[in-house]
């Protein structure tokens, strides 16, 4: 049995959607580009402090580890 070949058709997306796609996905690896400004790894994608996601961690473990503990009766 031989399957059919399908008839050329339009593209489902609209080249002008496409393009503007595959900026906005460029334009987020620049982004990624950023080096952490403590060891020099990738920037965390939502990082504004510009750090890597493991020093953004251990930033946010020391701060909690700095609060003052509330006090348990």
């Amino acid at each position: 049995m031989k399957r059919r070949s399908l008839p050329v058709s339009e593209p489902v997306i609209d080249q002008k959607l496409l393009e503007e796609a595959k900026r906005s996905v460029e334009s987020d690896h620049l982004k990624r580009a950023e080096k952490c400004s403590v060891c020099g790894a990738d920037c965390a994608p939502n990082s504004d402090e510009g750090l890597c996601w493991v020093c953004r961690r251990l930033k946010i473990s020391a701060w909690r580890d700095s609060d003052p503990q509330t006090l348990q009766e």
